[in-house]
């Protein structure tokens, strides 16, 4: 008979637990824990102070409140408490109907402030950090990131938070997607304020759905800063900005998404110096003319297709810069405004036509050695290049390291954030594939020496307000044609569907 074997199948994992640690007081004598009692009762008074002002830091306006209340209260009696309270609220209400953003900013934004730190972050922030990994466990103790200062903006709020020793920003770029979700937000943005500290933008809604109308022309005689053009609004609600002097800009977007809006919108704002002469444009449009050609006055030479014309025009804009550096040898080492030649902006709508899709292998290789002349040796002569293009590959733009600003619109492909804007800036937040094809002019900008791009929105540029813009520049009313309805098409001269 089979002697059956009392041993396990398998032995048992060790136990492992953690090793309880003691504070290390408790191993001090009695006589030293009495000595050290006066210095114990000091620290731990100094810790609660220290905690209480944090409180009060943090919620300033439910704390006073709070105070007020109980004070009312305690002096004034309810009835006394509830007439102040609703004299109170009267009061807020006028001035939140009289100057809303003064309202918003000093008064609600706090409330708000208050409510999602202690509702939202303050709540959950051990459980997220957990469940995201983002914590760090070393002999039983657990290093968790600190939340800091909560700011909410309304449509974002921005979460300062100060790293675990020996954590990269790059550990929450990857983990962005999970935190939005974490805390009910729509996307998270992750930005580096300065050593060991972070800001989370945490998006809720888009401020930038709404187009924004284009401002009024400035006085003809207004100076116009080429450093600073404004042309459109930031999602904070800041002018967007963008430099044309010792610059080039190249604006990348698929079709449909507003390509045209953000170079309108330069042209818009650059418009007093070309009517002053100090600017002078000179265009390509391989299209046949359907976009510049709605506005030709403005231009001081045109090109409308990719043939020897277009090239010949590059060419000849490239042996003028040459001319032009050779005179300011030894004189000037950048172009300046009082210098008697007015700065040149090339502008060229559909750039891959000219220097990439172009039949004739000939003139392809002229026009893209004369772009690249303009863009790598125009900056201090004066001269800049704005390229509009779709397809960002590098076998179509081979030198996009020669733009300092870069506009990314809608793209088709994730892919394509960082060929436009740079390596990683697609993991920071820079979600430019994901922009609404119902937002045209919403763009990424990224500008040489910025770490972190800007989210906003160009002006939109109407037909009407190019005519305008005509007018101005040429200082008289220009006559425009008269746009008829195709006889029984069915749609009114703006593309709509007619009643």
């Amino acid at each position: 008979m089979a002697a059956f074997s009392r041993k396990p199948l398998a032995e048992p994992a060790a136990l492992e637990i953690t090793r309880p640690r003691l504070p290390w007081w408790t191993l001090l004598p009695g006589w030293a824990k009495l000595a050290l009692l006066p210095v114990a009762l000091v620290w731990s008074a100094g810790w609660l102070v220290v905690q209480a002002a944090r409180i009060v830091g943090r919620y300033p306006v439910l704390v006073f409140g709070a105070l007020v209340v109980w004070a009312g209260y305690r002096h004034l009696g309810g009835w006394y408490l509830g007439l102040f309270v609703a004299l109170a609220l009267i009061v807020l209400g006028w001035w939140a109907w009289g100057h809303r953003p003064s309202f918003e900013r000093y008064c609600w934004c706090e409330v708000r402030t208050e409510w999602r730190r202690w509702s939202v972050y303050g709540w959950q922030w051990r459980s997220v950090m957990r469940l995201a990994d983002l914590t760090k466990s070393v002999r039983g103790a657990e290093y968790r990131p600190k939340l800091g200062r909560v700011r909410a903006d309304g449509w974002r709020d921005r979460v300062r938070v100060r790293m675990v020793k020996g954590q990269a920003p790059e550990q929450w770029e990857l983990r962005a997607s999970g935190l939005a979700h974490a805390f009910g937000a729509t996307s998270c943005r992750v930005r580096v304020r300065k050593p060991g500290r972070l800001e989370l933008d945490l998006v809720h809604r888009d401020p930038l759905v709404r187009p924004i109308p284009v401002p009024e022309l400035a006085a003809t005689d207004s100076a116009v800063d080429l450093k600073r053009l404004v042309v459109g609004r930031t999602e904070s609600g800041r002018a967007l900005t963008l430099r044309l002097l010792g610059n080039h800009l190249l604006i990348v977007g698929s079709t449909g998404a507003g390509k045209g809006s953000v170079m309108w919108s330069l042209l818009w704002a650059v418009a007093p110096a070309i009517r002053a002469g100090l600017v002078r444009l000179v265009g390509i449009d391989p299209k046949g003319g359907m976009e510049l050609g709605q506005a030709p006055e403005l231009f001081h030479r045109l090109a409308y297709t990719n043939d020897l014309e277009a090239v010949e025009l590059l060419e000849g804009l490239a042996a003028e810069l040459k001319d032009r550096a050779q005179r300011y040898r030894g004189q000037l080492r950048r172009w300046k405004p009082g210098n008697g030649e007015p700065f040149t902006l090339l502008v060229v709508d559909e750039l891959a036509d000219v220097i990439a899709y172009q039949t004739d292998k000939a003139l392809r290789e002229r026009a893209a050695r004369a772009v690249q002349t303009i863009a790598s040796q125009g900056r201090a002569p004066g001269f800049a290049v704005l390229g509009l293009v779709q397809d960002p590959r590098k076998e179509v733009v081979s030198f996009r390291h020669l733009f300092g600003s870069k506009v990314a619109l809608r793209l088709d492909e994730a892919a394509q954030v960082d060929m436009v804007l740079g390596e990683g800036v697609r993991q920071r937040g820079a979600a430019a594939h994901e922009i609404s094809e119902g937002t045209p002019g919403v763009a990424w900008v990224k500008e040489d020496g910025r770490r972190e791009p800007v989210r906003a929105r160009a002006f939109h540029v109407t037909d009407a307000d190019l005519h305008r813009l005509v007018d101005y520049v040429t200082g008289r009313d220009a006559v425009h044609a008269e746009v008829l309805p195709f006889p029984g098409s069915g749609y009114d001269v703006d593309g709509e569907v007619a009643a």
